[in-house]
């Protein structure tokens, strides 16, 4: 199976979806915690009317995002509390349930894990995917 990543720190909605249109994705997974953004045309409404728009479905499995604690290590660039935080929330049931359906997603159609960091080392979107899919193929986009 072939999962496809992508931030979009420092990229536009336009931008954003030709990459994912160059790539043959046709599902956004949206993985993040709180899907708003300060960045324009990135809060979840707005971002799956431009998918819808490009033809791309858009799905938000938020229990996959990563707390606020983990969130805050990110910035901070702490990343073994990230993966501390992250591994906690990833035993939780809501979030094992939404791991398998994202797996089922996955397998459907090319799909596309979003979160905001560009560079998926530093994102949860990495970890969650060797936590749950540790043999997916992995293609990770820049807009």
């Amino acid at each position: 199976m072939k999962i496809f990543t992508i931030g979009y720190e420092k990229a536009t909605q336009p931008e954003v979806i030709d990459a994912l249109k160059s790539a043959g994705v046709a599902r956004l997974i949206d993985v993040r915690a709180v899907p708003l953004s300060r960045r324009p045309g990135f809060s979840k409404n707005i971002l799956a009317n431009g998918l819808r728009d490009a033809g791309i479905e858009y799905v938000n499995l938020k229990a996959l995002g990563t707390p606020a604690e983990g969130r805050e290590a990110a910035r901070k660039g702490k990343h073994d509390v990230l993966e501390r935080v992250y591994a906690g929330q990833l035993e939780l049931p809501e979030a094992i349930a939404q791991a398998a359906q994202m797996i089922g997603l996955a397998a459907e159609k090319p799909s596309a894990l979003l979160c905001f960091e560009r560079e998926p080392g530093g994102c949860h979107r990495t970890l969650l995917l060797r936590a749950v899919a540790p043999d997916a193929e992995v293609v990770d986009l820049f807009p």
